[in-house]
């Protein structure tokens, strides 16, 4: 099919696909068949399925296993569930959770994707006999000279590079993503065409596990110290009001403050979890010089011009690597701890970092 390259390796016998229930991994899972290997779908059960059949914006639950199944159905190929509930509950939402406790902004779907997505379904893939393991991310595998390399998605509306920094060589070597070429436009009529039960199925929104976007509501269910009150102070330390916990606020945030008689609108400048104390100050207080990364994962040079982004919605900007830090050519603005830094050669993913810490641009002039 036109703009479809699977890149499957020689003799490929058997391709696994990682099924969602959603129309983007039921594609992957069409295109698989119609290269003539043999197909197996396989969806990770994230949720109690108690639990799963309420959640109708989530994806690996109740009803998007049923269309898992009945995509595979559909295809003539064989589809496997495995419950990975506890591993997801521990390594992406508890986790949620103690990241918002300790004043930083998390990723979920970044360490979904370093834990049961990917690292449970390479040992599941592996297990099957695959010669890969096919994915509906909106990225490109491009073979470079020395090896695979990861691209962005050619659709710049639906690119996921930016929460696949974590990808490992060994994981690019097995992992084929069809669909990075593609828009998401061909991507539907492409199920349609087949006549795919989820042809027409919306998009999963926010955050799985979260599919109402009220993030605080599950930080204080889990975690009901998230309540603790505390002040808001200004960048001296002077008291300018009292905040109801932590979770409510990001770094960047203006809304919700809840302080009058300021000269000059106040935003989020940092989180001080130890003193439960929230730290505001001008928007020219958000500008940062650097960040210190940590986590690293390299998949390419670092020694040269290269982009960071560091919110998924942010634009790539000018910067260099100095040891563990980014430094910005030009001060940034919205930088989070617990937020990641990618690093982009033009299209290609150089790698990146979780953002630890930040410099203060006012400090370095």
């Amino acid at each position: 099919m036109d703009g479809v390259d699977f890149q499957l390796p020689a003799r490929a016998r058997r391709i696994v696909v990682a099924m969602s229930g959603g129309v983007d991994s039921s594609v992957v899972a069409a295109l698989a068949v119609r290269t003539g290997a043999e197909v197996v779908g396989v969806t990770l059960q994230l949720y109690d399925h108690g639990e799963a059949t309420k959640r109708a914006g989530a994806c690996c639950a109740g009803r998007d296993i049923r269309d898992a199944r009945a995509v595979c159905d559909r295809l003539g190929i064989a589809h496997y569930v495995h419950d990975h509930e506890t591993r997801f509950r521990e390594d992406v939402v508890d986790r949620f959770a103690d990241e918002y406790l300790a004043g930083r902004t998390p990723i979920p779907c970044v360490q979904c994707n370093m834990g049961p997505k990917f690292t449970d379904l390479f040992a599941l893939a592996r297990d099957l006999g695959a010669d890969c393991l096919a994915t509906g991310h909106y990225v490109r595998r491009v073979e470079g000279p020395a090896g695979p390399e990861l691209h962005r998605g050619a659709d710049p509306a639906r690119d996921q590079s930016y929460f696949l920094f974590a990808t490992t060589r060994a994981q690019l070597d097995f992992l084929r993503f069809p669909l990075g070429a593609l828009p998401k436009a061909r991507v539907r009529e492409i199920a349609g065409e087949i006549a795919l039960p989820v042809a027409q199925k919306p998009d999963s929104q926010d955050i799985c596990f979260v599919p109402d976007g009220d993030y605080a509501a599950l930080v204080k269910k889990l975690r009901p110290e998230a309540e603790t009150r505390g002040d808001i102070v200004d960048l001296a330390g002077r008291k300018l009001g009292e905040h109801r916990g932590l979770v409510h606020f990001t770094v960047g945030q203006r809304r919700g403050l809840e302080i009058g008689g300021t000269k000059e609108p106040l935003y989020v400048v940092r989180l001080d979890a130890a003193a439960r104390r929230v730290v505001v100050g001008p928007r020219a207080a958000l500008a940062v010089a650097a960040a210190r990364l940590e986590g690293m994962n390299v998949l390419g040079p670092l020694d040269g011009a290269l982009t960071a982004k560091v919110r998924s919605m942010a634009r790539p900007v000018p910067a260099r690597i100095e040891g563990d830090r980014l430094v910005f050519d030009e001060a940034e603005y919205g930088v989070a701890p617990g937020q990641a830094a990618v690093l982009y050669a033009g299209d290609r993913v150089l790698g990146g970092g979780w953002i630890a810490a930040t410099e203060a641009a006012l400090q370095a002039a």
